[in-house]
């Protein structure tokens, strides 16, 4: 009999070692960041998009932004394999591989005054690899921001209590960003924002019955529109007054309630009912229908590693860096603490008896050809006061698997609703922020590419450049949200932002390469780049001839195979671009071409 806290205890040692001294030697010595070099916070502050922002502030809404569904959704659907194979891919996923990835990143972002990652692979790798680049991009952010956009939708569908504490956060982050912005001080507005969402959480029940109550109960299709409307106008304002304060604000309530699910893990030290691997490691399986390898990797995606890291470390965080030596917390802490999201998410999934995890996880008609029979959760449905059978997509999985450690505490025994509804509620939250960055990335890369044809465009200031990019961006995920399902985005969403981040660390090899003291140094990207290129082309394929193709797979869609196939051969120019490129940087002699002179010396050697 195996007990959550040995895993609880030997993530925080291994990542506390990683972040004290591999975290250090990277940011330090590897990448060379100096705090005499003005970041483009400063060097191009306009108070809108480039502000300076203080190290912690940008820590939070950096983690806001990047632990979106992937962390809390894909353990739990790769719980379908046992609990090793994703707890041991999510400690060395994140430590060699994810942690890198997004400093690297985010420090070549700064270094191009916070340009996208398109514009830096223009750059470094040549223009048909930074077009690959930016078309890739602009695929992989659309598919995500439907993908994460789902999970939200089927939590909010038919429930006033968590539409109404989700939707009071907005108005409550813009008073915590205008009272900071008029007072420069972020104290008492902290106090004031934390205590507000609490009080709307509590709020919620007390709706049940009413006419606000009748009007928060909306249909799957309304809030399918809703979301994509609301990300409108949330990229289209300035930072400080609705992305940054909610994802400041946001970062509060994450990290309570994964240190509280710690705390409950801590006192209750409940059993992982689940074995460490299942008969699905090799296909088949209700949930994932691959193998273990390469799915693994692909479902849990970014509690290990994530190229959506790159759109939020190359869009929104570069432009906020107030010092350089700040890419350690922000990029680097941010990852290892998202892997504790994951590993928490993944026990919370766990401690259910595996029959109920897959009544919950599968369809009933699917769950009765397992021939399992359900233990706990006809007693979780009655004490949540809903139907749990059949709600596919982790989300609920994660709330009932939470609910069942926090009400074993002997003063939470009969507080069953109010926990599951608080978790679906931080769960929208969670998600709902890296939505609202993801689409101002969206945009940052819609200008970019339209600049090419329009000169305008390229400026970030100018009002209808951005707001027809903004409105652009909401229109191609809103269609592909309102279009599709769970089912068919996530495993296109986890190919995608794997491939997403074999690119991030192509482009982190080649910065590192050229400004290194040593080229082993590039190793640093080079070790997760050769497991990530080799695993998520393997998925790709896997996908397209098994289910993509064909047509007595339930998940048949020529859409999604097109799509994929895009991507894929986008993937290997821009791969081939990168090994020219390498070959070209290993010929010449070592240079000791200063960092900070990189943008105006990247296109001439």
């Amino acid at each position: 009999m195996i007990h959550a806290l040995p895993f609880v205890i030997g993530t925080i040692c291994v990542l506390t070692i990683c972040y004290r001294f591999y975290g250090i030697f990277f940011v330090r010595k590897v990448l060379q960041a100096d705090d005499g070099q003005v970041t483009p916070a400063h060097s191009m502050k306009d108070g809108r998009n480039f502000v300076p922002t203080r190290k912690w502030v940008n820590a939070g809404q950096h983690f806001a932004a990047i632990a979106a569904a992937g962390p809390l959704v894909g353990p739990v659907l790769a719980a379908q394999f046992g609990y090793l194979p994703g707890f041991l891919w999510l400690l060395i996923g994140a430590c060699i591989g994810g942690a890198v990835h997004d400093t690297v990143v985010l420090f070549a972002s700064m270094k191009y005054r916070g340009q996208s990652l398109s514009e830096v692979a223009k750059a470094e790798l040549g223009p048909v690899a930074g077009w690959c680049t930016g078309i890739a991009m602009l695929f992989i952010i659309t598919i995500t921001m439907a993908g994460l956009s789902m999970v939200v939708v089927h939590a909010l569908e038919r429930n006033a209590w968590g539409t109404f504490a989700v939707l009071m956060t907005i108005p409550i982050a813009m008073a915590v960003g205008t009272y900071e912005k008029l007072t420069g001080r972020s104290k008492g507005a902290t106090y004031f924002g934390v205590f507000a969402i609490i009080a709307a959480v509590f709020i919620g029940p007390y709706l049940q019955g009413t006419m606000l109550g009748d009007w928060l109960t909306v249909h799957e299709r309304t809030v399918s529109l809703a979301i994509p409307a609301y990300a409108f106008f949330a990229t289209a304002l300035p930072v400080w007054l609705l992305l940054t304060p909610r994802g400041y604000l946001s970062s509060f309530m994450k990290i309570g309630v994964f240190g509280a699910l710690i705390v409950g893990v801590v006192f209750i030290n409940p059993v992982v009912q689940f074995p460490a691997l299942t008969d699905f490691i090799h296909g088949g399986g209700p949930v994932i229908g691959g193998p273990v390898w390469p799915f693994i990797s692909i479902t849990i995606a970014c509690g290990a590693i994530s190229g959506f890291h790159a759109f939020i470390g190359s869009g929104t965080t570069p432009k906020l860096v107030d010092k350089w030596s700040d890419i350690l917390p922000v990029a680097f802490g941010a990852m290892l603490a998202e892997c504790v999201v994951g590993v928490m998410a993944l026990i919370a999934a766990t401690v259910l008896h595996p029959a109920d995890y897959f009544a919950i996880n599968a369809s009933p008609a699917v769950f009765q050809a397992l021939g399992m029979t359900v233990v706990d959760l006809p007693r979780l449905s009655q004490e949540i006061g809903m139907d749990l059978y059949g709600r596919t997509g982790g989300a609920v999985t994660l709330a009932v698997g939470m609910t069942e450690i926090f009400t074993k505490l002997p003063w939470f025994t009969h507080l069953a609703s109010y926990f599951f509804q608080f978790v679906v509620m931080f769960e929208a939250v969670f998600i709902l922020t890296a939505v609202d960055s993801g689409t101002r990335v969206a945009r940052y890369l819609i200008q970019d590419l339209a600049g090419e044809v329009y000169k305008p465009f390229k400026r970030l200031d100018w009002m209808p450049g951005a707001l027809g990019a903004s409105l652009l961006a909401c229109l191609l995920w809103g269609y592909l949200l309102n279009s599709g399902d769970i089912n068919s985005v996530w495993t296109l969403f986890g190919v995608s932002n794997q491939l997403m981040a074999s690119i991030g660390l192509m482009v982190g090899a080649t910065i590192i390469l050229r400004l290194a003291q040593k080229r082993i140094y590039m190793l640093t990207c080079l070790v997760p780049l050769a497991y990530l290129y080799v695993t998520v082309n393997y998925a790709g394929y896997w996908m397209i001839s098994n289910v993509y193709l064909n047509p007595a797979a339930k998940g048949y869609n020529l859409f999604n195979a097109g799509i994929s196939i895009i991507m894929l051969t986008l993937g290997v120019v821009i791969m081939v671009a990168s090994l020219w490129r390498w070959k070209k940087l290993l010929r010449r002699a070592p240079s000791n071409t200063d960092a900070g002179s990189l943008l105006a010396t990247a296109t001439a050697s």
